[in-house]
């Protein structure tokens, strides 16, 4: 495994005539990470991970200063993966002085967490600009549970570049909580009230497939919940519009933990 701290030198020492895939992570990694480098792995012939806590897609500098950091057990989880290329930039060289911190979305995106984290996707747009523009990647590999970011990225890239984007399912704790890097921020107790609020809400989520009143059933929730839920809604996966059917509909919630901000889709 060879670490690059430098972009420029990166492009310098790795062939990307070569079916190179690319995992873009802000470290602290997990088994939703792992997972999508195994994919990555099994249809590219080399795999490059970044590592990049962005600060242009945090819309509270809080949150951005309390985001886990983990480098030396990134690396070593990286290395037992047999990754081949590992990317560390520092924020000058991906923010100089052409390149822009932030990248426009459409109004009708600006839900869900488009709307109660202004400016955040316009953050991850710019990095995935940046890394796309330098880095000749044939396919980028993001996973499920930033569902709404995928669709994003996937709009974007389609537009811009040739770079493939691959969907990877989220991969879950017990069959309910994804694994998260905000997990980390969390003590057993909070984690066990967190599965359990998942596994309600799948099971919520299984009875509106089947025609049950939804609006009843969101609303059971809501009024029966003394977690702080940001947003619940049912929206069409295919536009994130609220206007859907049995084939695109998609279930989105956020909340809160002990002021640890949470995301799912089903």
């Amino acid at each position: 495994m060879i670490i690059f701290k430098s972009i420029n030198k990166l492009n310098k020492e790795v062939n990307f005539k070569a079916s190179i895939g690319f995992v873009p992570t802000m470290g602290s990694l997990h088994k939703g990470h792992i997972s999508l480098v195994k994919n990555c792995q099994k249809t590219c012939d080399k795999t490059l991970v970044s590592i990049f806590i962005n600060p242009s897609q945090f819309n509270r500098k809080t949150d951005y200063k309390n985001y886990p950091r983990t480098l030396d057990k990134d690396i070593k989880i990286l290395k037992k993966l047999k990754v081949d290329y590992v990317l560390v930039p520092n924020i000058k060289e991906i923010y100089s002085r052409n390149t822009p911190r932030k990248i426009n979305i459409n109004k009708k995106y600006k839900v869900l967490c488009g709307k109660y984290r202004p400016g955040h996707f316009e953050g991850v747009l710019a990095v995935i600009n940046k890394f796309l523009k330098d880095l000749k990647v044939k396919k980028i590999f993001l996973g499920e549970k930033d569902f709404q970011q995928y669709f994003l990225i996937k709009n974007f890239v389609k537009k811009r570049f040739k770079t493939k984007v691959v969907l990877c399912k989220t991969i879950r704790m017990s069959s309910s909580l994804p694994y998260s890097s905000r997990n980390k921020l969390l003590d057993d107790k909070s984690i066990r009230i967190a599965q359990k609020f998942t596994k309600k809400i799948i099971d919520v989520f299984k009875n509106i497939k089947k025609n049950t009143n939804k609006t009843y059933l969101l609303q059971s929730i809501r009024s029966n919940s003394n977690i702080k839920i940001e947003y619940l809604e049912l929206r069409n996966k295919n536009n994130l519009s609220p206007i859907y059917n049995k084939k695109n509909l998609k279930l989105f919630v956020c909340f809160y933990i002990k002021k640890v901000r949470l995301i799912d889709n089903f």
